[in-house]
């Protein structure tokens, strides 16, 4: 198991978030405020392996937008930071997730190149106090702030509950694949990543 943490305060958000990979107890403690996004969080640790423990305040007053964001842009932070030079992990991952009409799939590359491709359209404004187009919001501050390659597209769904919930644990399935443990060396023909 390996357990980094950080702390990030700005006008719009303060964060104390510490995170495990491979960890024994999964699961999010702590809570964004939103309660839809703890929901995914909770999901995307326990199909992810993963433990997060979150202290945070956002100016939810205004929206989502900065809490969603800034829980991503940590989040990818502390993946980068743990995963160091990224030698010892497989790299790749992929995973299909159905979540009852929908199936969501993800594609990942822990490449030190950050990029995201989302295709997966938004069927309905809000899932509970969730704005569901914060979704993309998240993965791409994961994917920039991870130095991660992301794919992400939705095959088919209609129920905006299902289709987000089905993307978080496909993003989280596919990541746990490709931070799964090899002989140590470092997977590039250049040596390095």
């Amino acid at each position: 198991m390996v357990t980094v943490n950080k702390v990030r305060n700005t006008r719009e958000t303060k964060i104390d978030m510490t995170l495990s990979i491979r960890a024994k107890e999964k699961g999010l403690q702590g809570s964004t405020g939103i309660g839809f996004f703890d929901h995914m969080l909770n999901s995307f640790c326990i199909h992810g392996g993963f433990a997060i423990k979150l202290d945070m305040q956002g100016d939810l007053q205004v929206d989502g937008h900065h809490t969603v964001e800034d829980v991503g842009i940590v989040l990818g932070t502390l993946f980068k930071e743990a995963l160091g030079d990224k030698g010892g992990i497989k790299r790749f991952g992929h995973s299909y997730v159905p979540m009852d009409e929908s199936l969501a799939f993800c594609a990942v590359d822990i490449s030190g190149r950050p990029y995201l491709v989302y295709d997966v359209p938004v069927t309905a404004p809000m899932i509970g106090d969730y704005d569901a187009q914060l979704t993309v919001e998240f993965m791409r501050a994961l994917a920039y702030n991870m130095g991660a390659t992301l794919h992400v597209k939705l095959e088919y769904g209609v129920n905006e509950h299902h289709i987000t919930e089905a993307v978080y644990k496909a993003v989280a399935r596919a990541l746990s694949q490709a931070m799964e443990e090899t002989d140590g060396e470092i997977l590039s023909a250049k040596g390095v990543l």
